[in-house]
């Protein structure tokens, strides 16, 4: 069997080390980006809050609410004549010297148990200083923080044992705490910590301790949020998984496609090795084992280039997550064995299903028929009507797919549409080749008639080359008119909801779960100066509804009424916003009506503070700034639960007639020297286009390797093709054929395998963008897209893929150009 082996697949691959570089290549692309993603999602995805529940310390119970706690309750707590241990925490951000955002923590820095590189003073406790993480800086330092709007110093009092922590951090003591932060008798948690002998039983204590708390608190085990985020993240780290294994799946086309040539230009040595007593299996075996060497190899080559791509994939799935989930900030790669098992799995997996069903056939090549060179390419031929058929059937089926429900939060009826319409694209490409082929024979003289005729007499290989290239082209496209669609109903959405001249905000980087306030002060500043019609001030926080996380926000429903110009997806406008001001109803988001089923006239039980108030869902209206959803209420019923009237944002109406430019002067001058940054309208688009193209970077980079993968198989399968064609080409230049002319038809061939996958790829790529747009983005995120063509972008995109596939045929036109025909000749 080794034997076997040794000669009939190792020393054939050796000695065409071109063609098996480039499989090999393709395959540990596939790995890598696969193992790029699951390394850069998990560092990317590590919660900034984890330095905080690092500290946590003996801790078992946490008690929350939106808002935060009154000191009062923890009063209450601590007298109870339960066996228990209450702690004060107040949570919060700080920009660090203008650079990034750092978790701010407040505690009781006597009853915490932190421990500090050294022994402070107990005089140094006592300054007013802070305690950091030691790459923030040691003791004595001078640090410039931003809190809120709010431009501070401190000193470093003490530097926290990094052994505690998994991140920076920035501690203070409770009483600094409340006062940097604007919560003078508010905390954000009581944590609850429990005997030694009860810790067992903390959902007992949980439900112990429930009728002692307000009805709008919250009460959980410790580490309950951190699994809310995980599964929350998971449906994003599964698209990701999703979208990289694209560029697998496209290498296994090339697989196949290797392995089929291999079968065809051996197939007398098959029929020796049958003739002489070997049996099926052991062909099968033996051509498996080829597989394998490309699924381990290239898998092992995959992990290491999928670790040095993960630096800069992290950076990408790092800015998608803070966009779009959790504040979060990315810690070091480290190589996980789980992942890299998976990834090489994936890749073994993948070479051996693709590598199947030529090695079945390798197995059943009688030896009579061992010398046939054509006839497998002849029976495809004949069965092209046939796989037409399969393909409708297949087209058929992702229609019925694409009309299943959600299963666990996940689209699985879109994802098996797309296998199923990316198949029967697939199995058109035979039909395509040959009838096509003979259209264009016609154009581009004897060159391009030979060149259509090669790739109609080889369908065994022509079709999956063809095949492998209108996926990832399919997949460009459809990504393509998904994203163009979604950046285009964006604008259109901002377009129509952004109606207010100037918006302030917090200096410092932004997440779907932190909102900075702006100083009351400011606001009534602003309100004052001349030209200034109104002042919206928006006020955010996170909250949870039904185990996942919302954002409950409150703004000025009367100004809107005034100047802006709320669209609702469904509910009337003028009854919502009356309703609103009534304190009686609310507006949610689209993706909160989707996730949740919410529809209009429905109630939520909101908590808010300490109380849990009923409101009416007067309206539902798109919104694209969070998957999470919006619960809108009007800010004076806010306050009825909240009486904090700092903003996280505001919205500025001015004067028709008011010179915008001395007004911003103004505006910035009111607010000096807080650390506020404001934009104008137009400003705002920019920078909504900016994060949007931030967010997206990542599955442009995933588009990219799977077209690059493609592009390398076009000229490693090219090279193949003109291998085995050897006696054709060499009888050509016998027959008067000189080297232009074989050059010019080999790179008629590489243009019609570009130009029949772009035919196949828009096609397909057509459809599966519907599929992505209406079912996989609606069924993951809740946001309804209006459909858009991108014909520029879509059209230098096809332009640079087409131009790729002739550049790709460029080295196998020199290698025919260079085979001596005298020589190839005596070879037969």
């Amino acid at each position: 069997m080794m034997r076997l082996v040794q000669r009939l697949i190792l020393r054939p691959l050796w000695a065409e080390r071109g063609r098996s570089s480039v499989t090999l290549i393709s395959i540990a692309l596939g790995v890598a980006v696969i193992f790029a993603m699951d390394l850069a999602s998990e560092a990317a995805a590590g919660s900034f809050r984890s330095s905080m529940d690092v500290v946590s310390g003996p801790d078992d119970i946490e008690i929350l609410a939106t808002g935060g706690l009154p000191v009062e309750l923890l009063g209450d707590l601590s007298q109870l004549p339960l066996p228990l241990q209450f702690a004060p925490r107040i949570e919060d951000f700080a920009i660090v010297n203008g650079k990034r955002s750092v978790p701010l923590l407040g505690v009781d820095v006597f009853a915490n148990a932190l421990q500090m590189d050294g022994d402070p003073p107990v005089s140094d406790l006592k300054s007013h200083g802070i305690f950091v993480s030691p790459s923030l800086g040691k003791r004595g330092d001078r640090i410039q923080l931003q809190i809120n709007d709010k431009p501070l110093e401190y000193t470093v009092a003490a530097v926290i044992d990094a052994k505690q922590l998994s991140g920076d951090l920035i501690v203070m003591d409770i009483e600094d705490a409340e006062a940097v932060t604007s919560r003078i008798g508010r905390i954000d948690r009581i944590l609850v910590s429990l005997p030694a002998q009860e810790k067992e039983n903390v959902d007992a204590w949980v439900e112990r301790l429930r009728p002692y708390l307000p009805p709008g608190a919250t009460i959980r085990p410790i580490g309950a949020r951190t699994e809310e985020n995980r599964k929350m993240l998971s449906a994003f780290r599964w698209n990701l998984r999703v979208l990289s294994y694209i560029a697998l799946m496209v290498g296994a086309f090339l697989i196949y496609n290797t392995i089929s040539v291999s079968v065809v230009r051996r197939r007398a040595e098959i029929g020796i090795v049958r003739a002489v007593g070997g049996t099926q299996r052991l062909m099968i075996v033996a051509f498996l084992i080829e597989a394998v060497f490309f699924g381990v190899v290239g898998g092992v080559i995959g992990l290491v280039l999928g670790r040095f791509l993960a630096e800069g994939a992290v950076r990408l799935v790092g800015l998608t997550v803070q966009a779009l989930y959790v504040s979060s900030t990315a810690s070091a790669i480290r190589f996980d064995f789980a992942s890299a098992a998976v990834a090489l799995g994936s890749g073994l997996a993948v070479s051996l299903l693709a590598a199947l069903a030529p090695a079945i056939e390798a197995g059943q090549v009688p030896p009579t028929d061992a010398m046939a060179r054509g006839r497998i390419d002849t029976q495809l031929q004949e069965a092209s009507t046939q796989h037409l058929f399969l393909a409708l059937v297949l087209a058929f089926a992702a229609l019925l797919l694409s009309q299943l429900p959600p299963v666990a939060g996940k689209p699985f009826g879109g994802y098996l549409a797309t296998l199923a319409l990316v198949a029967s694209a697939s199995l058109c490409a035979p039909s395509l080749i040959e009838y096509a082929g003979r259209c264009l024979a016609r154009f581009g003289g004897v060159e391009s008639l030979l060149a259509g005729r090669s790739l109609a007499g080889a369908l065994r290989r022509s079709s999956v080359l063809v095949a492998a290239l209108a996926s990832a082209i399919a997949m460009m496209t459809s990504v393509g008119i998904m994203v163009g669609s979604f950046r285009e109903t964006m604008l259109t959405w901002i377009d129509r909801q952004v109606q207010a001249d100037f918006y302030l905000r917090p200096a410092g980087q932004s997440a779907m779960d932190r909102h900075p306030t702006i100083s009351e002060d400011i606001a009534r500043e602003i309100e004052a100066l001349p030209g200034v019609l109104a002042v919206d001030r928006f006020r955010a926080y996170a909250i949870r509804y039904n185990g996942l996380p919302v954002t409950l926000a409150a703004g000025d429903a009367q100004a809107q009424m005034r100047y802006g110009r709320t669209a609702l997806q469904s509910g009337d406008t003028q009854d919502a916003l009356l309703g609103m001001q009534a304190g009686e109803a609310v507006i949610v988001s689209e993706p909160f009506s989707e996730k949740h089923h919410v529809k209009v006239g429905d109630r939520l039980s909101l908590p808010i503070g300490t109380a849990r108030p009923s409101f009416r869902v007067a309206g539902i209206y798109r919104d694209y700034s969070s998957e999470n959803g919006y619960i809108i209420l009007d800010q004076s019923v806010l306050r009825k639960y909240l009486p904090n009237e700092e903003a996280s944002n505001l919205a500025v109406y001015v004067a028709p007639d008011a010179d915008r430019k001395q007004l911003r002067a103004a505006i910035e001058a009111a607010y000096a020297p807080r650390r506020i940054v404001v934009f104008e309208n137009s400003a705002l688009r920019r920078e909504a286009v900016r994060i949007f193209d931030q967010t997206f970077a990542v599955t442009y980079a995933l588009e990219a390797v799977a077209i690059f993968i493609a592009v390398m198989g076009v000229a490693g399968a090219m090279l193949a093709l003109i291998i085995d064609r050897r006696r054709e080409i060499g009888l050509l230049r016998f027959l008067g054929a000189d080297k232009t002319q074989v050059r010019k038809m080999i790179l008629f061939e590489a243009g019609y395998i570009g130009l029949f996958s772009q035919i196949l790829g828009v096609v397909s790529g057509g459809l599966l963008s519907l599929v992505l747009i209406f079912v996989i983005n609606k069924q993951s995120f809740g946001w309804t897209i209006e459909f858009h063509l991108p014909v520029a972008s879509l059209l230098s995109a096809l332009a640079f893929v087409f131009v790729g596939t002739i550049v790709a045929g460029l080295y196998p036109a020199r290698v025919a150009t260079r085979l001596n025909p005298i020589e190839v000749m005596h070879e037969q």
